[in-house]
């Protein structure tokens, strides 16, 4: 039986990444299909400088996702990302890196996100550096998609743009605020399923999948 999921998220969002064990497990799920759709949530008039307050938010905010996810927020993510003045809370760089490997790989889309964010949360990279984002596609031989985002064209950013355009339009459908966003089925069937249990149990996501 055909499970559609349809995931609204934005790469840069501290509780996207603890809900990658969900969703991991989620993709397991037989006849499940997951359709990945950034919202460009912290891009454009959504991206911001970062300073010692914010910082420090964020970084409080992290904690207490690693405390009911397990997942790693490291200190040289501290140290080299939010402690970075020069670089920019942006999300539009790594939407785009996304969106090029929907265009060339889509299937490996989920895997691209994972190790983006890894890249940031763990090894404490930039990714709002287009080059370090190419070649981190590389390393995963995504080479069409690093080629292509190594010099954007009209093609590539269209598409970005209709994304986001897309996932808006769908938030503002389902009454959605924030991310991330699950929702299951499609058409009139559309629901958007509850997230506050599956930080802590991923189960919890594939259970309401099941159900829908």
């Amino acid at each position: 039986m055909n499970k559609p999921l349809c995931y609204l998220f934005d790469p840069l969002c501290g509780w996207c990444y603890g809900a990658v064990p969900a969703l991991s497990a989620a993709e397991k799920i037989p006849g499940a299909t997951i359709e990945l759709l950034p919202t460009g949530l912290f891009s454009g008039e959504g991206a911001r400088p970062m300073d010692d307050d914010f910082a420090a938010y964020a970084w409080s905010n992290d904690q207490r996702i690693a405390r009911l996810t397990g997942q790693s927020f490291t200190e040289r993510y501290r140290e080299q990302v939010l402690g970075d003045r020069r670089q920019f809370f942006d999300s539009g760089p790594a939407t785009v890196a996304l969106t090029a490997v929907s265009l060339t790989a889509p299937a490996r889309e989920l895997e691209a996100l994972e190790a983006i964010q890894r890249a940031r949360f763990v090894d404490g990279k930039n990714i709002t550096d287009l080059k370090l984002l190419a070649a981190l596609l590389a390393s995963l031989r995504l080479d069409e998609s690093a080629a292509m985002l190594e010099r954007p064209d009209t093609k590539l950013l269209e598409a970005n743009r209709a994304r986001i355009h897309r996932a808006g339009a769908l938030m503002w459908e389902l009454g959605a605020r924030g991310v991330p966003v699950f929702v299951a089925g499609t058409g009139k069937e559309r629901r958007v399923l509850h997230t506050s249990a599956i930080y802590s149990n991923p189960q919890a996501l594939i259970d309401q999948l099941k159900a829908a």
